[in-house]
């Protein structure tokens, strides 16, 4: 029943097939490092910046594989140049390693316009940023409120906030200089005290500038003022005009004037 075990032919075959599969594996063992470039290195080269054509013309030339893993938007570089290599340029790796890369978008993507009326350049600045928007000029008009933005501009033309524009754009902003626009009489301070010219100020948008005082002061609040300037009336008996947001210097002492119904048109 066994006896085409024991056959010489089978034996024969056998020993055969075994000394094939020996030099079979020895001739592999023996190409491995060959098939793999086992030992066979390569430093990669710096291709941020290059358009991607001439980074993967030279980085095959290395006989690295090119892969593009990602896109972003950089303003500062051209279309479908290599923003990030990975690995890093100056790392040492083996040969027919994979270069894979992050491109230059070829068109900006699309933001959204933020609403910046009202808010302060810095809140303004800030908020651009966040859009991955850039201020551009800064145009000053007359106003009360102090680089309080009153229009933005896109392309010389206002802009709606949730208006889709370019990433990167520049946002020309259209600020308050502190001073308003139209001129009004010069409050007459003379005979009030500080206290009450501040407020008085205060409540015609205008500033106290310099304070100047005659004597000693027991009490700077109530303080009156004797002399200020610009005065209420000018050299021609007309009423002198300030705009909103500029400033009136005074003088205090802490005698109350002897005639204050007669503005001081001195200066």
């Amino acid at each position: 029943m066994f006896n085409w075990i024991t056959h010489r032919s089978f034996f024969a075959n056998l020993i055969g097939a075994c000394i094939l599969f020996f030099l079979l594996g020895i001739l592999f063992f023996a190409s491995l490092g060959h098939i793999t470039r086992h030992g066979q290195t390569e430093k990669v080269p710096n291709v941020e910046g290059q358009p991607f054509s001439s980074a993967k013309s030279l980085l095959t030339s290395l006989s690295f594989s090119v892969i593009v893993q990602d896109s972003a938007y950089i303003d500062s570089l051209p279309p479908l140049a290599v923003i990030r290599q990975m690995p890093d340029s100056g790392s040492v790796v083996k040969v027919d390693r994979t270069i894979y890369l992050t491109l230059n978008k070829t068109s900006p993507p699309l933001t959204a316009m933020p609403e910046l009326a009202g808010y302060s350049l810095r809140s303004a600045v800030m908020t651009l940023e966040s859009q991955r928007l850039q201020l551009g000029d800064t145009i000053y008009k007359p106003d009360i409120a102090k680089n309080a933005v009153l229009d933005q501009l896109y392309q010389g033309k206002p802009i709606k906030a949730g208006t889709m524009i370019p990433e990167g754009s520049r946002i020309t902003l259209v600020l308050g200089d502190g001073v308003g626009n139209i001129p009004n009489p010069v409050p007459n301070l003379i005979g009030l005290s500080y206290q009450q010219a501040l407020d008085l100020l205060s409540g015609s948008s205008l500033n106290p500038g310099v304070v100047l005082t005659s004597g000693p002061l027991t009490d700077t609040m109530n303080a009156f003022i004797y002399k200020q300037d610009p005065p209420p009336l000018n050299s021609g008996g007309q009423p002198n005009l300030i705009r909103s947001g500029e400033s009136i210097d005074m003088w205090i002492s802490q005698t109350r004037p002897a005639d204050t119904t007669k503005a001081d048109s001195s200066r």
